[in-house]
Order: C-alpha cells, then structure tokens, then sequence
C-alpha cells in the first residue's frame, strides 16, 4: 500500500477546561490525525505553517513515518484556535480564530502523493477538498471530515464533495444539521445515498457508530479516571479507523475488519484526551494500544456462557 494522503491544518491551540489552561500548544486537524495514524500505516501530509512554527515538530513527524513533503511554510504566522469547555466536555466556545497564513491555503498534492490509496480528507472548506480528491489517481478509500461552520454556509457544496467519498466522518449533532433529520437512521440512509457507502458517527464520550449497508456497529466510549482535554479527539479517531484500515495486508472494507477499525479509532481517541493537545499520543507503543484495544473487548463483552 502507498500509505495515507491527509490534508487539513496545523496550528497552535490556547485551550481552557475545567482542568487547566494551555497556551499555543501544537495541534491541528492533520496533526492529530497523522500522529494517530501513524501508529499503523505511513502518511503524507499536506498543510501550511507559518515561519513560527516549530522545525523540530515536523522532524519529530518524519521520524513518526509521516512524509512532510506536502506542509508549506509560507511568511507570516500559523493558525491559532482558542477554546473553551465546559465540565461536560462536548463542545467547545470559540474564543478566538487567528487563521493567519491558514487563510490563503491552496493545497497542492506532491506526485509523489498522487497514487496514495487511501486519502484523509481533515475539515477545512469544501472546495479546498475537492481539489485536493482531484489531485489523486484513482484512491481505493477516501473519507472526509466536517463541521458546523461548513454545513451551514457551504451544505450544497459539502454534499458534492461528499458524493465523491467512500466515508463520511462526522459527529451526531452535525449530521442533524446536514441532514435536517433528528433520527440517525433516517439521517444515515439520506448520507448514503448521496454516494459514501459508509457512515461514521461519533458521539464523543459515548463512542461511535458505524453505518455500513444494513449493518450497524456501535462501540462505547472507555470509561476514564482522567479526562483534561478532548480537542482533536475526533481527528485522532479518524487516524486511528483509517489507519488500521490502510494497515490490512489485502485491502478488503468486510465488516469484521471495519468492525475493529472502529474500535481502534477509540483506543486512540481514548489516549489524547487524557492530556492537553497531543502530547498523550507521543510515548504510545504497540503494546500499549494493544492492551487498551483489550479493554474494549472486555468492557463489549457480552456472550460469557
């Protein structure tokens, strides 16, 4: 396999919980999920920084396996977010949006990306999306992101580039509002109609459920002692799904190997939100993903007799 494309931002994070406050800590949508990811399968990134941000990052995502070949660094400063949760921890106030030199993005795919088989797809305006499928030679599993912001000022667009897509990934109170439908199913039969033949959704602390034909799969959230921070989560869920997809010897989307890409999406999801920004994500070993993957088994464990 030619590894993962993924586009979407880099940027620094000034985040506020119930826990603590963090200024500028790394983080962005592609950042979260390359890092994810890479704990299964190569990526190439594609993003733009500013001259601030830090060089010894992108070599600590080159020695991750994440080819940074597609990151610009353009004059000016990076994206900045600043947020604040609430203790119930499900969305974030926006407080500030610095996009910087985030403004003027205009991806362009390196060659040597453009036969990547599997292609991330992180949030960031739809148009920008599709240039970036049109960039790529005939991917064998594409999936895209989205957000509130998008939906509601650029649906029309979303659904075209959606269309193109084997997967959308999104979360429940977005896919109401995408698809002006309160029930999810009702909801999940109109999204797969417009083309993705798979829908993910998440639920945050509740898990995440996955759409596939008339297959249904949900799997919980892992119950935590500690939970400080849950930007990127969902990102780093994407990683973690795709990445152990792209991983698979002889590509195949059967529901078994679907099935555990879900769970997979939430070990990993499980891990960042322990800490602030990604720096849970760092010391992960296969081990230790393997023994969480484990828990979930256990706390889903039904059929003892």
């Amino acid at each position: 396999m030619s590894g993962i494309l993924a586009v979407g931002s880099m940027a620094f994070d000034t985040i506020e919980t119930p826990f603590g406050i963090q200024e500028k800590v790394l983080g962005g949508s592609v950042n979260h999920f390359s890092l994810s990811a890479s704990y299964f399968s190569r990526v190439n990134c594609i993003s733009v920084v500013g001259e601030d941000f830090p060089k010894e990052h992108l070599t600590l995502l080159n020695h991750r396996g994440i080819d940074t070949r597609g990151v610009k660094i353009d004059k000016g400063n990076t994206f900045h977010w600043s947020g604040k949760y609430g203790y119930e921890l499900h969305e974030a106030q926006t407080l500030a949006t610095h996009l910087n030199v985030f403004e003027h993005f205009s991806p362009e795919v390196p060659e040597s990306y453009r036969n990547s088989d599997f292609v991330f797809l992180g949030n960031i305006i739809p148009s920008l999306q599709e240039k970036v499928l049109s960039q790529v030679h005939h991917p064998k599993f594409v999936a895209i992101d989205t957000m509130n912001f998008w939906i509601g000022t650029q649906r029309e667009s979303l659904i075209k580039v959606i269309s193109k897509c084997h997967c959308l990934i999104i979360n429940e109170g977005e896919l109401r509002q995408l698809t002006n439908s309160f029930n999810i199913l009702t909801a999940a039969k109109l999204v797969r109609s417009w083309g993705p033949k798979l829908l993910v959704i998440k639920r945050g602390e509740y898990g995440a459920v996955l759409f596939n034909d008339g297959d249904i799969f949900s799997v919980p959230g892992l119950p935590l002692a500690e939970v400080k921070d849950p930007t990127g989560a969902g990102d780093t869920f994407a990683g973690g799904f795709m990445g152990y997809i792209a991983s698979q010897p002889n590509f195949n989307l059967s529901r078994f190997t679907l099935r555990k890409a879900i769970v997979y999406g939430s070990v990993m999801a499980s891990f960042i939100v322990q800490d602030f920004g990604f720096r849970n994500l760092l010391p992960l070993t296969k081990k230790m993903i393997d023994e969480q993957y484990q828990r979930f088994v256990e706390l889903t464990a039904f059929n003892l007799v």
